[in-house]
């Protein structure tokens, strides 16, 4: 289980979590998280593993996380629970009136439960209130049942593709991937 987070909450979401803006000092356990929802054996209790896409146990490190906080445009929500143990994150990048939403991640055996949902209804708060009112993201195009997701929560594939990033430090995909992008609006009278 990741580290414990600690500091303010925010904003309740839901009875026994809370979202909350990462800082740097949380940079170890979110490494944790992330790489546990995305790759290596423990990502395969849940369904985000990408790990039969990509070879590695990376999905991202301390150097990249590092790098966010030192963004004055991103910041990084989590979802922890009463004692303050990380559940979940989600980046966001203000990119002129859009946000681009990333690296959304939940515990793998947790995953399924809401807490992505509670996640995506903050980001969707933060957008609003650093006014922007699309928001964007990028999905490998063959993790349909993500995408799927995605859409079931008002997310549309805008017909963009982005070209996957070879970065042997993150993985070696096991066949050519590409991104699809999706949007969605929410602005203020949304």
């Amino acid at each position: 289980m990741p580290s414990v987070i600690r500091g303010h909450c925010s904003k309740q979401y839901s009875m026994d979590t809370h979202i909350q803006r990462a800082t740097a000092q949380d940079i170890p356990a979110l490494e944790a998280l992330v790489n546990s929802a995305y790759r290596g054996e423990t990502s395969q209790q849940g369904w985000t593993t990408e790990a039969h896409l990509l070879k590695g146990k990376l999905r991202t490190d301390a150097a990249s996380l590092a790098v966010i906080f030192n963004d004055p445009t991103a910041a990084i929500l989590t979802c922890s629970n009463a004692e303050g143990v990380l559940l979940g994150c989600v980046y966001l990048q203000k990119q002129e009136k859009k946000l681009y939403l990333g690296m959304l991640s939940v515990v793998p055996g947790l995953q399924g439960g809401g807490m992505g949902k509670q996640l995506m209804a903050a980001a969707e708060d933060h957008a609003r209130a650093i006014d922007c009112d699309t928001i964007i993201m990028t999905v490998i195009s063959v993790r349909t049942e993500l995408i799927d997701w995605y859409q079931r929560r008002g997310y549309a594939l805008t017909g963009e593709t982005q070209p996957f990033p070879v970065d042997d430090r993150f993985g070696t995909p096991t066949q050519p991937l590409e991104f699809v992008v999706l949007s969605k609006a929410v602005g203020n009278d949304e």
